[in-house]
């Protein structure tokens, strides 16, 4: 049977009513994935993605954490991937917490005895011809979305989470691409042209293997546009408060960096593992790991896949006698 008229369709032309999705709280359709163990499910685990990308290209991770009776679900967030909304742009940071814990919710009610844990990335998008006036090859911005999510939410709602994985998150802006000077330029950008675009990542620098690069570079469902000086605004707002939330985070948390990551500066991880009072937390550090360590090199994407699943599996509460 056709579609009515007027049907809500993702951005690449496929009704809604054939997808999996979830409708937020503006009415926006957000395309979702849930992948299911084959056994009954020990915990949920959502997945935040980050900027530019979407969900889909987790399907590896989600798969290793199946294997372990984790059930992952996930949903592109708005103006990402297949859901609603202008693409790569947002009025307020807030919206994209909101919606992971409307997801959340629901997942929730549908399992509401099994522990929730979030694992969240930080990652990129493609260079921006800004770039040359800003004389930085990295915009200080760019890659914060999935670990300023993770984090953020588990801030607003520290009950609700058995414990947050964190693989490459920007906790604080890189000093040397971040200086007083540019943060000054974006402001006055925003101002006169929110529009306007910044920041400059090159995909090499996402990692080390080169089959992931490419198929970061021809994936469709990738932003390959500029960011806009608005949403690079909403990213430094997030950061500030992330640093402020710091001294307070008493969740259980594991960090997994690369010390080669050029992206998202280490230093921000170990500042969060050092000033966070929590008596849970832990840090693994890759030698020479790039920014997507789950995508790096055959070893170091095993690697990382089995430290997080160990991580998460030790958190789980002991299986009840009969």
């Amino acid at each position: 049977m056709p579609e009515p008229e007027g049907a809500p369709r993702t951005p690449q032309g496929v009704p809604y009513s054939d997808l999996q999705h979830i409708v937020n709280a503006d009415g926006l359709h957000l395309f979702c994935r849930y992948w299911e163990p084959n056994g009954p499910p020990k915990a949920l685990v959502f997945l935040a993605h980050g900027a530019g990308e979407h969900c889909g290209a987790y399907r590896d991770v989600a798969g290793k954490l199946n294997q372990h009776s984790l059930f992952v679900f996930s949903h592109d967030h708005e103006g990402h991937g297949q859901s609603e909304g202008e693409r790569m742009n947002i009025k307020n940071f807030q919206t994209y917490i909101r919606d992971c814990l409307q997801h959340i919710d629901l997942m929730r009610g549908r399992y509401p005895n099994l522990p929730i844990f979030i694992l969240g990335h930080s990652m990129v998008r493609e260079p921006s011809p800004i770039s040359k006036i800003c004389n930085s090859s990295i915009s200080p911005w760019s890659s914060l979305l999935g670990g300023a999510i993770s984090i953020l939410t588990a801030c607003e709602r520290p009950q609700d989470f058995a414990g947050i994985v964190l693989i490459s998150p920007m906790i604080q802006m890189n000093p040397e691409s971040a200086t007083p000077f540019k943060v000054f330029l974006a402001k006055v950008l925003n101002h006169m042209a929110p529009s306007f675009t910044i920041g400059s990542i090159d995909p090499k620098l996402i990692s080390r293997e080169p089959k992931q690069v490419e198929a970061y570079e021809s994936d469709e469902l990738v932003y390959h546009g500029g960011m806009r000086v608005s949403f690079g605004m909403q990213l430094m707002a997030a950061s500030t408060r992330i640093e402020s939330e710091i001294p307070n985070i008493t969740w259980p948390f594991f960090l997994l960096h690369g010390d080669a990551d050029r992206i998202c500066d280490i230093r921000g991880s170990n500042a969060m593992y050092n000033q966070a009072t929590s008596t849970d937390k832990k840090l693994k550090v890759y030698e020479g790991g790039y920014h997507a360590l789950h995508h790096d090199l055959p070893e170091t994407a095993e690697s990382v896949l089995q430290e997080v699943s160990t991580w998460i599996l030790e958190r789980l509460p002991a299986p009840s006698r009969p």
